[in-house]
């Protein structure tokens, strides 16, 4: 017996009469008559009779019919089993930084992953930015993208890249002619970030607060662009990613200063929980991050 005449069975059963069982399985009378006559001969009993209009199983029938609903059903399942690893698995990923200027690449990214496991939503968590690794050990990430790894023994860290944050100033900047500088540097200028909390702040946390330094003013801009004309303007000093900053500088007007006389280098981890069971497209995401990003 074949599995066409199995989903016959079936469709007479659940449909409740040939005409419905006809257009579900999209055949003529005569094909259905012919696939059901085939399956009797080849079990050398009936599976219908008829009574009052109406298709009745024989007992044959209705061991037939049970067989049909486990043997589809478990045909079904392995069909989508199959399907999801030909075409990707079935899930989400929660995710998010600690820092904005991450979102940067983070989208592209997505969208390469999205073509090769259509199947796998990815969300950015926005209100977790800043706090991804208290947020991932609370259940509300899946995973975090963070350069200030916490002590934690229920989080395993995998290095993702490293890159390099530079100051920026406008052309006639007095710091354009040094080779570098260093906290004490801040203390008479304006320092525009994007956010708070302060102990965030890459160039606070590393630089300012460990030689117990403190910026003339602190001005909060979350708008990239926007920060970067009041630099121009000579309104304040900014400190970014370099490969952050490459789009802007090609505008003019704008210099980059090395902070620290060996530079400031940030590592950037991906966290995930030690002992969660992850399916198995978590790690192919996690590898094609690592493969694909190109920053730093």
């Amino acid at each position: 017996m074949e599995i066409r005449h199995l989903k016959l069975i079936k469709a007479i059963v659940e449909e409740g009469s040939i005409t419905k069982a006809i257009d579900k399985l999209h055949l003529t009378q005569s094909a259905l008559s012919h696939q059901l006559k085939e399956a009797e001969y080849q079990l050398g009993t009936k599976i219908f009779v008829r009574l009052n209009k109406k298709w009745i199983l024989t007992s044959a029938g209705e061991k037939i019919y049970a067989l049909a609903t486990d043997v589809l059903a478990k045909l079904s399942e392995t069909e989508q089993e199959i399907k999801q690893l030909v075409y990707g698995e079935v899930g989400e990923i929660r995710i998010s930084t600690e820092c904005y200027t991450s979102y940067h690449w983070l989208p592209s990214l997505m969208r390469q992953f999205h073509v090769l496991y259509p199947n796998v939503e990815i969300k950015i968590v926005m209100e977790a930015t800043h706090e991804p690794l208290q947020r991932l050990t609370e259940g509300v990430l899946d995973i975090a993208i963070s350069s200030d790894p916490i002590k934690d023994d229920n989080i395993k860290y995998i290095e993702l890249f490293q890159d390099e944050m530079v100051a920026v100033v406008p052309d006639e900047h007095l710091w354009v002619k040094k080779r570098f500088v260093e906290a004490p540097d801040f203390a008479d200028q304006n320092l525009i970030i994007h956010s708070l909390p302060l102990k965030t702040v890459t160039i606070h946390q590393h630089v300012l607060s460990p030689a117990n330094v403190s910026p003339k003013k602190i001005i909060i801009l979350p708008l990239t662009e926007a920060s970067l004309e009041m630099v121009k303007a000579d309104m304040g000093v900014m400190v970014m990613a370099k490969w952050a900053l490459q789009p802007y500088l090609h505008t003019g007007n704008l210099r980059t200063v090395k902070i620290g006389k060996n530079g400031l280098k940030r590592k950037h981890y991906i966290a995930v929980l030690k002992k969660r069971q992850y399916p198995a497209y978590f790690n192919h995401f996690i590898d094609f991050l690592q493969r694909e990003i190109k920053v730093g």
